[in-house]
């Protein structure tokens, strides 16, 4: 099976989808003029802006919804695995993808809650409703629907489970089976109540988490504070093949940079629009704002955090695509969380394991939680009738399946199909996105408009010569 996934992967994943994603980025971000910089005041009053309704989340809960996504097993695994196959540089183009994508992530979203319905008594949304309603392309978005349904049930379960299992049976000596059971059974008693109980437990969990987690970052980096110039100097110097030990790899660090950093902040690639769609908002760039916010969170804090908390404490290797290592720090390790730990480890002995294991716990069965929600909404809108509750529960028992057999299985198999997974959902959404890109970019204009004479931004469809969006209207 191995041959197969990663011949698949090597298709999706080629230098025209990074060039896309990297384009799609840079081409948003200078037709909103920079709104990733313009209105970071707003992304973050506006988090606390909105309560929920009878309909729809607060804007909160769609943000923490949005962030249990994003922030899951790449913030640790994924950096780390970024840096050995990168080399430090990869952090840098992490950066950069993650910027980019926050427009990208503003346009996707803010299509969510333009396109967005009632469905089962709640707001549902996402690219297949945008797709259909926008673009009027129902076998497209009956693709992008089950494309989605096999990524976020099936694929990428996996990969999060795995990090989970693999890091407590290293840090406790848990059995893998012991762990990926008690996660299974977990993870059932929340999707059986629906997306508001999702809405809540990641309303509480994920402050938590993520404080925790930048927390440790912040402490190691304090007891390392006289190496920043040094570590920042490496960063910036291997991003462009100035530094002699990296030399040749710079094509290694743009890929695994914009590849993990996809995976981890998940811009554009489809995902956020459905927590976007399902709040309760006056004005869909609200939301919009909210969601570009959130990579913020994931990939400018989280992943930062963790790339640092490595480089900092000298705890990383690099692989030489030729074989063997172009630098070899550390002995015995495989390529994922091990390194965090380690890093941890080197400040404070024997407490590096346990924490990153809780972390990972917390970070990874937060974004199974999302996945799940994302698979639910697409299948809701594949049954146009309404709610068939023998589907649901075969879709509870797929992605609780998937999630246990992820736990025991290789990381490698795990991780290469979770890309597939992500890279199809990135290629259908960023096609859709700009295909669409004139209702979302008409709606922060007039967002811009109202806040400039003093309102509070309210949006209608019809003025602006939207269809099919009957819940502005």
């Amino acid at each position: 099976m191995e041959p197969v996934v990663n011949f698949v992967n090597d298709i999706i994943w080629s230098n025209a989808l990074i060039i896309l994603c990297l384009a799609t980025g840079i081409y948003f971000s200078f037709v909103t003029r920079f709104l990733q910089v313009r209105y970071i005041k707003d992304m973050v009053s506006l988090l606390f802006g909105g309560e929920a309704s009878a309909k729809g989340v607060s804007s909160f809960q769609a943000f923490a919804i949005a962030i249990s996504g994003r922030v899951g097993t790449g913030n640790i695994a994924g950096v780390a695995t970024a840096i050995a196959m990168g080399g430090p540089g990869a952090v840098f183009w992490m950066w950069a993808i993650a910027f980019l994508g926050a427009a990208s992530a503003f346009v996707e979203a803010t299509l969510g809650q333009i396109y967005k319905t009632v469905k089962d008594g709640q707001f549902r949304g996402g690219p297949a409703f945008y797709i259909e309603k926008g673009l009027g392309i129902q076998w497209y978005a009956s693709l992008f629907a089950v494309a989605t349904i096999l990524s976020t049930a099936l694929f990428l379960p996996g990969v999060q489970s795995n990090s989970i299992a693999i890091s407590a049976n290293s840090a406790f000596d848990i059995p893998v089976e012991i762990t990926g059971g008690a996660v299974t059974i977990l993870l059932g008693l929340i999707i059986f109540g629906g997306v508001k109980r999702i809405g809540k437990v990641a309303e509480i969990v994920v402050p938590f988490m993520a404080g925790a987690y930048i927390l440790m970052a912040l402490i190691v980096i304090a007891l390392n504070i006289t190496e920043v110039p040094t570590v920042f100097g490496l960063i910036f110097r291997s991003a462009f093949d100035r530094e002699p030990a990296f030399a040749g790899i710079f094509g290694m660090a743009v890929s695994w940079g914009v590849k993990r950093g996809i995976y981890s902040n998940e811009a554009g690639q489809g995902t956020a629009p459905h927590a976007a769609a399902a709040a309760e908002a006056s004005h869909p760039v609200k939301q919009g704002l909210v969601q570009a916010f959130s990579v913020y969170v994931d990939t400018l804090f989280v992943c930062t955090a963790t790339a640092l908390m490595i480089l900092f404490t000298g705890q990383y290797n690099v692989v030489n695509p030729k074989g063997g290592f172009l630098v070899e720090n550390v002995h015995d390790l495989t390529i994922g969380a091990a390194y965090t730990q380690a890093a941890i480890n080197t400040e404070f002995p024997a407490l590096g394991s346990g924490f990153v294991s809780i972390a990972l716990l917390f970070f990874a069965f937060t974004t199974i939680m999302a996945y799940y929600y994302i698979a639910e909404t697409n299948l809701s809108y594949l049954l146009k009738k309404g709610e068939n509750k023998w589907l649901l529960w075969g879709l509870r028992g797929l992605i609780m399946a998937a999630t246990f057999y992820g736990s025991v299985k290789t990381a490698t198999l795990a991780w290469t199909i979770g890309d597939i997974g992500v890279g199809i959902m990135a290629w259908l959404n960023i096609i859709a996105i700009l295909l669409l890109r004139k209702p979302a970019l008409a709606a922060l204009k007039d967002y811009s408009n109202q806040k400039k004479q003093g309102k509070n931004p309210v949006y209608k469809a019809k003025e602006h010569g939207v269809m099919n969006a009957e819940e502005w209207n």
